[in-house]
């Protein structure tokens, strides 16, 4: 095609695509290439600004690294990630909340009733729920693949002082569904703002904090694997998480009680210091596999 123009040039990339290629990847590039060029037209994009957008993405790939994640991040403070979620939950199931660009694989086991909070200071909480079909049926050997921030806001992979496991646990739910872990109550905490990602926030006029929370990663064979977050109804960011992972059945509550409700059996059973620790109940309803 000699006379490519403003006007037709969305056409003419689609006709140079190959007759035979994938559906979907010709759906998925027809639309990508559409909203890029009306995006390019519709704001009248300039040289400069094309040329800032390359230096966004340049920026990205030069720290990016398997600790950070810097273009999983600029998805998720754009609100790709949780917008993808949400295309992909299950209304019968909890909902799906972004995965973050902080998860680390291969977590040591948890035994049921196991501690992540260790030697760290900070209020003890323990979480426990059931992991249910969307009949109310417990899913026996689920597996829950949990993790979060330490007290000073920082994942691990974050944060040279820590171990490279510290506040991971992988746990396998026994016939009943149910899991228990203690930890520290997590703290909310600032997205990493000293690369591209940050700057976008600061043009943007945003914030880079988010609500405290728990990562969980849940799965088991027959059921579609759910990523999520719980956070707590108090945390003062609920309502502007600057990665949009917040969702309504995916708050909870901390109730404070007394030490002598601390259950027996757990790992820290006994060992609880202080007068009062934390506790939250949350259910996890898995859908089954399409």
């Amino acid at each position: 095609m000699r006379n490519v123009t403003k006007d037709n040039i969305t056409d003419v990339f689609c006709g140079y695509m190959a007759d035979d290629m994938a559906p979907r990847t010709r759906e998925i590039m027809t639309s990508l290439v559409k909203h890029l060029h009306d995006f390019a037209r519709d704001t009248n994009l300039t040289h400069d600004e094309w040329r800032a957008g390359i230096a966004f993405l340049e920026g990205c790939a030069a720290i990016e690294s398997e600790d950070r994640h810097e273009f999983v991040l600029a998805s998720d403070v754009l609100g790709l990630s949780s917008l993808v979620d949400m295309l992909h939950s299950k209304p019968e199931a909890t909902s799906s909340s972004v995965l973050g660009p902080f998860h680390v694989s291969g977590a040591p086991p948890l035994a049921f009733g196991g501690d992540m909070k260790r030697h760290y200071g900070g209020p003890v909480l323990l979480a426990e729920g059931t992991v249910k079909d969307t009949d109310g049926q417990p899913i026996a050997g689920a597996e829950l693949d949990i993790w979060q921030t330490a007290p000073n806001g920082m994942y691990a992979s974050q944060d040279d002082e820590q171990d490279t496991f510290s506040f991971h646990g992988l746990m396998t739910v026994g016939n009943d569904g149910k899991y228990a872990f203690t930890t520290v109550k997590p703290v909310e905490y600032t997205v990493p703002s000293d690369g591209p990602v940050g700057d976008i926030l600061r043009a943007c006029g945003r914030h880079p904090w988010r609500p405290s929370h728990l990562h969980y990663i849940i799965t088991a064979p027959g059921y579609k694997s759910l990523v999520t977050e719980i956070f707590p109804e108090d945390d003062p960011y609920l309502d502007q998480d600057t990665v949009f992972g917040v969702r309504d059945d995916l708050v909870m509550t901390y109730v404070e009680k007394p030490v002598s409700d601390f259950p027996d059996g757990l790992e820290l059973s006994g060992k609880v210091a202080e007068e009062t620790f934390l506790h939250v109940e949350f259910d996890v309803v898995l859908a089954a596999s399409e």
